[in-house]
Parts: C-alpha cells; sequence; structure tokens
C-alpha cells in the first residue's frame, strides 16, 4: 500500500507546481472520470484524459490543486482530498479557501493508475465510498 502512497504522493507533487504535463503513472487504457461536473463525463486512455484535462484547464487562470489528506483505503485505492485554487477566464470567480473541496480516487494496479475518479465536491466523494469527513 505505501508504493501506492508514494505514488500518488509523486503525481500530487507535480500537480501542485501546475505542471500537469506528465501522464506517465497512468495506464495506457486509463478511466478518468469526471464525476459531479455538469454531464459526468467518462474518459478512456491518456490521449482522452488529456484532451479532457486540457478544455478543463483552459477554463482557468492559475488553476492549482493542493492534497489535504491521503488515505489509503485498501490494496488497490487512494483517495485524496483536495483543494483547489484558480480564477474562471469567463467569469472571473475565484475558487479559495472558501470552497468545501474535492476529492480524487486513484485505483492502481501493477503500479499504474488505471482508473482516476475526479470530485469536484469533497461530500459526494465521502458518500458514495461510505467514509466520513
Amino acid at each position: 500500500m505505501s508504493a501506492n502512497l508514494d505514488l500518488v504522493r509523486s503525481i500530487y507533487a507535480d500537480w501542485e507546481r501546475g505542471d500537469w504535463s506528465s501522464a506517465t503513472w497512468a495506464h495506457p487504457e486509463i478511466e478518468y472520470v469526471m464525476v459531479d461536473e455538469p454531464g459526468s463525463t467518462t474518459h478512456r486512455g491518456i490521449a482522452a484524459m488529456a484532451e479532457a484535462w486540457r478544455a478543463f484547464l483552459g477554463a482557468w487562470v492559475d488553476y492549482r490543486i493542493e492534497p489535504e489528506e491521503y488515505r489509503a483505503l485498501d490494496e488497490e485505492r487512494v483517495l485524496v482530498l483536495v483543494k483547489a485554487s484558480g480564477r474562471g477566464k469567463a467569469s472571473g470567480i475565484e475558487v479559495s479557501e472558501s470552497t468545501r473541496g474535492g476529492a480524487n480516487l486513484f485505483r492502481i494496479r501493477d503500479g499504474m493508475v488505471v482508473r482516476l475518479d475526479a470530485y469536484f465536491d469533497r461530500d459526494h466523494a465521502l458518500a458514495d465510498l461510505g467514509l466520513e469527513r
């Protein structure tokens, strides 16, 4: 389990700096699910995940994500509770400390992330997983 935590922490080391360029951690057929985005979407494969991220990040100025808590749920899953910051390009709305926060659920097999569920609402993630805050 600690190897999975180390992998996820290394991913966030890049993301915290705003570096979204590497996907060496992702399985070639990764499932990337934006769970509670309006019209929840699933993307399969690294290219599809990258395109979804590009589209999402393109709507923001200085978007950053900061892990607040890592939870190894079992041998395959790591949940990360996160806080996001940035400003919407079109709306000018700031996402900051006042935001509840989100969560990312990583499913890892053989040292590769095979599925990543991105939640914008942390409470939604915790409820889906039957966990408490």
